[in-house]
């Protein structure tokens, strides 16, 4: 992550500053097993609580890879469940009104079980499946406010009114 202050012209001539945070592309996770949810819940420093949320992240260390691998990436680490099928939703961008990132929404599903492979920040995850009405329970509540969960969860709704 980088952070930088760069100088602009704004539309009326006058000059300014516009910070912006630089962060690499995400992929997140809609685990999918008919009509459960896998979320995982862990602690979100910036906010000083736990919050819960789809799997997603990045990989720094390999900018390069293909979107979809990092999403085969993050469910294998956070959940330890694995996909026979992905269907890539659409794109999110997390604050463009100060962040470059941006990120790729993917529904998993043909999930298989195993064993999590987490970084040592991911140690106190834990996960859990909701059903769809738990879910929107836990979105219209507050308990789920993750924005870019509530919106991959839209993307999800629109994607199978298709």
């Amino acid at each position: 992550m980088t952070v930088r202050e760069d100088a602009i012209r704004r539309a009326d001539g006058s000059d300014g500053i516009y910070g912006v945070v630089d962060k690499p592309t995400y992929a997140l996770v809609i685990p999918l097993d008919g009509d459960r949810l896998h979320l995982v819940e862990q602690f979100r420093y910036p906010l000083g609580m736990r919050r819960w949320e789809f799997p997603q992240g990045t990989a720094p260390d390999l900018a390069e890879t293909p979107p979809v691998e990092l999403a085969q990436r993050e469910l294998r680490e956070e959940t330890g469940l694995r996909a026979s099928a992905f269907t890539e939703l659409g794109m999110l961008d997390v604050a463009p009104g100060l962040a470059s990132q941006r990120g790729h929404v993917y529904l998993a599903t043909g999930l298989t079980e195993g064993a999590p492979e987490r970084e040592l920040e991911e140690q106190d995850m834990r996960t859990a499946w909701f059903s769809r009405t738990e879910v929107e329970k836990m979105i219209s509540t507050g308990e789920i406010s993750d924005a870019q969960t509530v919106a991959a969860y839209t993307l999800l709704l629109l994607h199978e009114r298709r």
